[in-house]
Order: C-alpha cells, then structure tokens, then sequence
C-alpha cells in the first residue's frame, strides 16, 4: 500500500513540476511581446520568478519521490520497486530525458533572470518554438514509462 501512495504523490509532483516547464517559456514569450511596457514586464518577471522558484520546489519532490520508488527495497522491508536490476534500460534513457528537461528548464529560468537584469530575449517567434521543445521530451518519457521497451 504504501507503494502507490509514493507513486501517487510522484506522479502528482511531476505533474506539477511539468506545468511549470510548460509556462516559464510561455511567460518569456509574454515579456518580449510585452516590450515598452514596463509595468506589465514586471508583473511577468515576478511571476515567473515565483513559477520558477515553484518548479525547483516540485522538481525536487518528485525526484525523492522517484528515488524511493526506484531504490525503496534496499531499505523499506517488502517495497516492490519500479525497475528490478538488470531490467531498467527504459529507466536510465527515461532519465536522461529528465535530466534534459531539467537542463531546458533552469536554461529558461536563466532567461528570466537575464531580464530581470535588463538582458534582451529572443523574438517572440524564436521563444514560441523553444516553447515546444518540452513537449516533445515529455511525450518521450511518459511512452518509455508505459512502454517499458528495453
């Protein structure tokens, strides 16, 4: 039982940590079309503050969550784990794209910070097209979970 309360929670905490690696992007697109109006360009910095500081907040959840699904048997007596040893091919490249999205994400953060700072950001259509980057890697990790192919 208490093996799908962690994995409820991590899938909770994933999916909220994804929200925010779908809008920080989206708020960068709204600052650079938001340019000479430095009101509404400051609302948008704070709030993707916020969004990003909230991101690392459930990233960091998720991903203890996800260590104890993965590890928890070496240490909590009868706990099934996701990726019994030498099986979890799926999980290192499902891994790997995580860590991709991790990278995309704290890249935008940076962004966000560079205007804060006063740094320009791309157009509005170059930002719009980093936007679906992460969709792409999501659709990659959810089909590896499910599919389990190697």
């Amino acid at each position: 039982m208490p093996y799908l309360w962690v994995k409820t929670f991590h899938l909770v905490f994933v999916v909220a940590w994804m929200a925010a690696v779908f809008y920080l992007p989206r708020i960068l697109v709204n600052i650079a079309e938001a340019a000479g109006q430095p009101l509404v360009v400051e609302r948008l910095q704070l709030m993707g503050k916020r969004l990003y500081r909230f991101g690392h907040v459930m990233f960091g959840i998720a991903f203890v969550l996800g260590l104890v699904l993965w590890l928890g048997y070496r240490v909590i007596p009868d706990f099934p784990t996701m990726a019994p040893p030498g099986a979890a091919g799926w999980l290192h490249a499902k891994l790997g794209l995580v860590l991709l999205l991790l990278v995309y994400f704290i890249f935008t953060g940076r962004w966000l910070k560079g205007t804060i700072q006063g740094r320009a950001l791309r157009s509005s259509g170059a930002l719009r097209w980093f936007n679906e980057l992460p969709l792409v890697l999501f659709i990659a990790i959810v089909w590896l979970v499910l599919a389990k192919p190697f």
